[in-house]
């Protein structure tokens, strides 16, 4: 059995949030919190850690919008947005800030499970997408890193590119670090002692 879901809610309309209280309850979600703004929403997910904000909102201030950016940056996690109006504008601001699902003129109780799956997939999805991005940077890093490290050895040593590749596995086998780790400490030492 897998555990429900808990969520934070942020909504100052009473009547407007027990429709999203009600949807969460029928979808199984563990309700935390509601919250009637976006204020101290970094403090207050750092302290109830919910898998999943929801937020249903007349339309997302600049403020609110900028509240969730900061939370996204510090406690990533999926946000589903329900506004009652909104403009192209807003919802590329909000997108941009970290909303996974962003639903207008759509809040209705037996939506609300189906919106908040969107945007964990969303999320799920992206932050999939994020950690390949990073892998492939820190790879095109390291591989210059090594090329240079090789560069350094080749005119320092009079080796060829594929000894100087050798070496640098070598040592890299031999300190049981990664070859970008090793290149960049051949680099460093290069520059310490001005070689």
């Amino acid at each position: 059995m897998t555990k429900a879901l808990s969520v934070l809610l942020i909504d100052d309309n009473p009547a407007r949030a027990e429709i999203v209280e009600s949807g969460l309850r029928d979808a199984g979600y563990v309700l935390l919190e509601r919250l009637e703004g976006t204020l101290d929403l970094l403090a207050r997910v750092d302290t109830l850690k919910p898998d999943v904000i929801v937020v249903s909102i007349d339309s997302p201030s600049r403020d609110a919008i900028e509240d969730l950016r900061r939370t996204t940056e510090k406690q990533p996690r999926p946000i589903a947005l329900f506004a009652d109006r909104s403009d192209p504008a807003t919802i590329a601001a909000a997108m941009e800030a970290g909303v996974s699902a962003y639903v207008v003129k759509g809040l209705a109780q037996d939506r609300v499970q189906s919106v908040v799956d969107v945007a964990i997939a969303h999320f799920n999805r992206f932050h999939v997408m994020r950690e390949e991005l990073d892998r492939a940077r820190l790879s095109l890093v390291e591989r210059k890193t090594v090329d240079r490290a090789k560069g350094l050895l080749m005119e320092q040593k009079g080796i060829s590119e594929e000894a100087a590749y050798r070496l640098l596995r070598k040592l890299a086998m031999d300190q049981n670090k990664r070859i970008g780790e090793v290149a960049q400490d051949v680099l460093t030492y290069a520059k310490a002692f001005k070689l």
